[in-house]
């Protein structure tokens, strides 16, 4: 069932929150997955009977006795979040982050902590405390990362609904490898604690993980809209009123890099049917400023793990994530000047996306240039018949992210291996509700009969 199936049949009182909750616990504990790290049975039942208690007193809750999956990197009251690492194997939420809190509002349950790598900073979900997390098609694979377990919780029909954050592309990539709708919010559309400090700087968000759209729209409803304690929060406008939305296809975002024969080809067969359904999308790529890469923003990343937690790795390496404790070297090693440049290719990506937004109002692009890996490997060794390097799955999320504009991945189609890619819609910052109202379209005609 649908998260919104799940909350009209409790409202109706077809079913019970409590009922809901015991059948998502049953599943969880049956999956061999490792999606879901932490469950708390007790706390589950007690939040399913309050639920329960509201909805006979007359509320009506939007997400009356939706079982919730939260990554292992947000706060949520009296739940152990460890952000996959070591250094908080035992650290108790000591209160909800905001967007959790209006979850709980709303009649959402929350069932278990999604899986993630540790401190959110790797394209594959494993970490030294949890060990990795299986893709739900096949255990041999990996879902991607870091927002790997919650994909695969929605995936795997754990849950319909698990929350994300995303700073380069971690709730968009995961979805997009196992087949599930991804959505990252503009920057501040949903607030952003109380919780851990990021090592991510003003780029990351809470991101809803859903079957489709409709559920992950409502969840970003819930969840919206300016709180006191995040300054960075925003209200946003409601739907634009123009239509029709000017869009536009760009199969490599502009960027020189290699894309899977497969997944290029049915990107351009699900674009091609999105044009036979009536809609007019033209072929433009966003002009980036020279030479600009992933890359060039990555000592952003390094840089923030190592102000958190540099002295922590001085005083004992093996605490951390082999991988990860390579970002911290590189983050101790770098100078103000490259931590500069890289603050300055942000702002750049920030502007030329602004730019490309003047005349277009939805760009859809890849996801992901390939499908999923072997879960041993930060990346596959090749892409698109060329060797490729461990971040080279990522090329095209982390941008929307400097940007701080809206992105959605939705599924578009599979592999000859019956692998899942996906569709990356993309807008201006701010423009989330006109998005969705795209993106819900675009699910219709890509899910609907041909």
């Amino acid at each position: 069932m649908r998260a919104t199936e799940i909350a009209s049949a409790v409202t109706a009182r077809q079913t019970t929150a409590m009922e809901m909750a015991e059948q998502a616990l049953a599943r969880i504990a049956a999956s061999n997955l490792n999606a879901v790290v932490t469950t708390d049975p007790e706390r589950t039942r007690a939040d399913a009977e309050a639920v329960d208690r509201r909805v006979a007193s007359g509320e009506t809750l939007p997400f009356a006795g939706v079982p919730v999956v939260v990554k292992d990197n947000i706060w949520a009251a009296g739940w152990r979040i460890t952000q996959g690492s070591r250094l908080f194997a035992d650290f108790v939420a000591p209160e909800d982050a905001i967007a959790i809190a209006r979850l709980r509002r709303a009649g959402a349950v929350i069932v278990g902590i999604g899986a993630t790598s540790e401190f959110a900073c790797k394209g594959v979900t494993t970490s030294l405390l949890y060990g990795p997390t299986r893709h739900p098609l096949d255990p041999r694979l990996t879902p991607g990362g870091s927002s790997g377990g919650p994909a695969t919780a929605v995936a795997a029909g754990l849950v319909p609904l698990a929350i994300g954050t995303d700073a380069g592309g971690s709730s968009r990539r995961p979805p997009a490898h196992v087949g599930v709708v991804g959505f990252k919010p503009s920057y501040g559309a949903i607030p952003y604690g109380p919780g851990f400090a990021e090592p991510f700087w003003r780029i990351s968000v809470i991101a809803p993980i859903a079957a489709d759209v409709a559920d992950a729209r409502l969840a970003f409803e819930v969840m919206a809209g300016a709180d006191p304690r995040d300054p960075d929060s925003l209200n946003l406008p409601s739907t634009a009123a123009r239509t029709p939305f000017r869009l536009a296809f760009s199969p490599r975002l502009g960027l020189d890099v290699a894309v899977d024969d497969e997944v290029r080809a049915g990107l351009q067969q699900a674009v091609d049917r999105l044009r036979a359904s009536g809609l007019a999308i033209e072929d433009k790529d966003p002009i980036w400023p020279a030479d600009l890469a992933e890359d060039a923003v990555m000592p952003l990343q390094h840089a923030g793990l190592a102000a958190l937690y540099g002295e922590a790795f001085r005083s004992d390496p093996a605490q951390f994530d082999p991988d990860i404790a390579k970002q911290i070297e590189r983050g101790l090693d770098l100078s103000g000047v490259e931590v500069g440049r890289a603050l300055e290719a942000s702002t750049q990506i920030a502007r030329a996306f602004a730019a490309f937004f003047t005349d277009v109002d939805v760009l859809l692009a890849p996801t992901v240039p390939c499908v999923a890996w072997q879960f041993t490997q930060l990346g596959p060794s090749e892409i698109g018949g060329k060797p490729a390097s461990p971040r080279a799955h990522a090329v095209f999320t982390p941008f929307a992210n400097h940007a701080g504009v809206p992105a959605i991945s939705i599924p578009c189609g599979v592999n000859s291996q019956g692998l899942p890619f996906g569709l990356q819609l993309i807008a201006a910052r701010g423009h989330d509700r006109m998005l969705l109202d795209v993106a819900v379209n675009t699910e219709r005609v890509l899910t609907g009969p041909i």
